[in-house]
């Protein structure tokens, strides 16, 4: 199974302690060089980067081709590394790109990816019994005040038949 990550589900998971929640569930994760600098080189202090850097099951690549990329920024209103993650799983022919923020969600299904974001792994993994507490992975979200729209998290227990939060 090939599957590409962005950024924020990578730090999103790793500030709640499931980043190896990914591993569990996909194997080897692979990012693009835009995705490591952000997390690792420019967020260098930050709860995420060295979970990042010390993980040898995610690969890093090369940066995105400088014209793709460009090209792609025209349409797109979207920063470096949602751009190259995209372009990353299209090279890749990823069975999953997981990507949390909204727009690059729809450019990515847009160009015939699979799309998933950090709640869908956290209710893989429970559905796994690899979080023990779906809810509490959630209030944990909300605690690192981690932009997330209550609802969907609700909506989300309430497909696990859990309370609401």
């Amino acid at each position: 199974m090939i599957v590409v990550s962005n950024s924020s589900p990578l730090i999103t998971l790793a500030r709640i302690g499931h980043l190896e929640l990914l591993w569990r569930l996909c194997g080897r994760i692979h990012i693009a060089w835009e995705v490591y600098e952000e997390v690792v080189v420019r967020g260098s202090g930050r709860p995420a980067a060295a979970s990042v850097g010390g993980a040898d099951w995610i690969e890093t690549h090369p940066p995105a081709e400088p014209n793709e990329l460009a090209n792609l920024r025209k349409n797109h209103a979207l920063g470096k590394g949602e751009l190259a993650t995209i372009l990353l799983a299209r090279k890749l022919t990823a069975d999953l790109a997981i990507i949390d923020e909204r727009a690059a969600r729809r450019l990515g299904q847009s160009q015939g990816l699979v799309i998933m974001g950090c709640v869908g792994i956290l209710e893989r993994g429970y559905g796994r019994n690899l979080v023990p507490d779906l809810r509490k992975a959630y209030l944990s979200l909300l605690a690192q005040n981690i932009r997330i729209d209550r609802e969907i998290l609700n909506q989300s227990l309430a497909t696990q038949r859990l309370p609401e939060i």
